[in-house]
């Protein structure tokens, strides 16, 4: 063996052992940073080339590149000194809406030789979304002579932060009639209510005019109020009772249009025309007005639209049932909504940092090219595997969740065959389930290893 040919071996030992090394780097997730959301542009995030054991010298000669999948710019490296910058704006609640965790993934990629980083920076909230109720003013028709303990269901604000930033308090004007029931932390699903606090006259105080105030827990707090409007009324009635306050429902998403999702039911003890009771939408949250129907007269809930598990998993739907006295007197529920999830998304591959062509003298494991698959579902229906096609000597080789590597696994020679075209599979777990690919071709570069005939 030549002097040249032990060169030769030796770099190509060396740069399977980078490459295993950098094989190993992606899948460690080793480097992570927090910063606040709404941070001015700038604002230090880390030495994220000190922190992943790079020179700053050779940030540029390595092409040394950033990827943040669906995330665009938010985040910026500045190659002179290798430090993690904000380059735009970022709001936590459009990035991750009420997700307890949020964090922006960053793929880190430098060549020569080909090393792939995982860098996890955690988006901190800040209190900077004041409670927000839905209405303006809220309407209460209270008759005269209900008694003192009786309790009426207020519509609640909610806060678009998280944690002690959305932990919501609750405060009355002063009065001597009303007081507040407020929720139990424990307990969800307990309504914010107005309770009497001595017996009503509609001669003396007909109506009542009153401002309630929700606080977040942020640190200076922030504030939202709705003003409540109370009528008293003077025919002593019955209110429409539903057979429960609360119902909880289930529905396949893409469930078709019309499908019955429930029927309620309301009875008044009156007799006649106030005994007779018709049904109507107070609200359905967050934002689903148009995605379901209530028949007023049989008190049918029905579906409107096009339910997406990936969208929203949740609905709230407040439900009023009045009767026809003169004046008509309402009873409420609420109607819990769980959008369960079906295999309507195929997966998707996304293929980067093709290492082509590839010599027909390349030692196996290298490192061709870096795939990333993905799926929206969830459970089973985003569990993704990925393989390749076979009979051919590469193979897929997991470095993260949904990241992999395309590596040589067998020898190379341009004169046998020399264009590869690879067909890789991306198969989810659903049932039955959906498959994407992505073609693949990689070029294979002559070396002189022949000798003239």
């Amino acid at each position: 063996m030549s002097a040249t040919q032990r060169s030769g071996l030796g770099n190509g030992r060396l740069l399977l052992s980078l490459l295993l090394l950098a094989a190993w780097e992606s899948g460690s997730g080793q480097v992570h940073y927090s910063v606040p959301e709404e941070a001015k542009h700038g604002t230090f995030v880390g030495r994220i080339a000190q922190d992943l054991g790079l020179e700053l010298a050779e940030l540029v000669p390595r092409l040394f590149r950033v990827a943040s999948k669906g995330r665009g710019d938010l985040l910026e490296v500045n190659l002179q000194n290798g430090i993690l910058f904000v380059n735009s704006r970022i709001d936590r609640e459009e990035l991750c809406g009420r997700s307890v965790e949020c964090s922006i993934h960053l793929e880190v990629i430098v060549d020569r030789p080909l090393q792939v980083f995982h860098v996890e920076v955690e988006v901190k909230d800040i209190n900077d979304n004041p409670p927000v109720f839905s209405l303006r003013e809220q309407k209460l028709l209270i008759y005269e002579s209900k008694q003192p303990d009786s309790r009426f269901p207020l519509e609640g604000a909610s806060d678009a932060d998280i944690g002690e930033n959305a932990q919501l308090t609750y405060r009355l004007s002063k009065n001597e009639y009303f007081s507040l029931e407020l929720p139990i932390n424990s307990k969800p699903t307990k309504k914010l209510s107005l309770t009497l606090k001595k017996s009503l006259d509609r001669e003396k105080t007909p109506e009542f005019n009153l401002l309630l105030t929700a606080a977040d827990g942020g640190k200076p707090e922030l504030t939202g109020t709705v003003q409540l409007f109370i009528r008293v009324l003077d025919i002593n009635d019955n209110d429409p009772e539903f057979e429960q306050s609360e119902y909880k429902v289930r529905l396949m998403e893409n469930t078709a249009k019309e499908t019955l999702v429930i029927q309620l039911n309301a009875t008044d003890q009156d007799e006649g025309v106030n005994g007779e009771v018709t049904y109507s939408l107070m609200s359905i949250k967050p934002n689903g007005k148009s995605l379901f129907t209530l028949d007023e007269n049989n008190g049918e809930v029905k579906v409107n639209g096009t339910l997406d598990y990936e969208e929203n998993k949740f609905y709230e739907i407040e439900v009023q049932a009045t009767d026809k006295g003169n004046p008509p007197m309402a009873g409420h529920c609420t109607v819990w909504v769980e959008i369960l999830d079906a295999n309507d998304n195929a997966p998707e591959i996304t293929v980067t940092s093709l290492s082509l062509p590839v010599r027909e003298d390349t030692q196996p494991s290298t490192v061709i090219a870096l795939i990333s698959v993905s799926d929206r579902d969830s459970g089973d229906n985003g569990q993704v595997i990925c393989f390749l096609t076979s009979n051919v000597p590469f193979k897929i080789v997991s470095t993260f969740k949904n990241y992999y590597s395309l590596v040589l696994d067998g020898s190379l020679d341009r004169e046998s065959v020399s264009v590869y075209k690879l067909m890789v599979t991306a198969r989810d777990g659903g049932s039955p389930s959906l498959s994407a690919t992505a073609s693949v071709s990689v070029e294979v570069a002559d070396v002189n290893d022949n000798a003239p005939a």
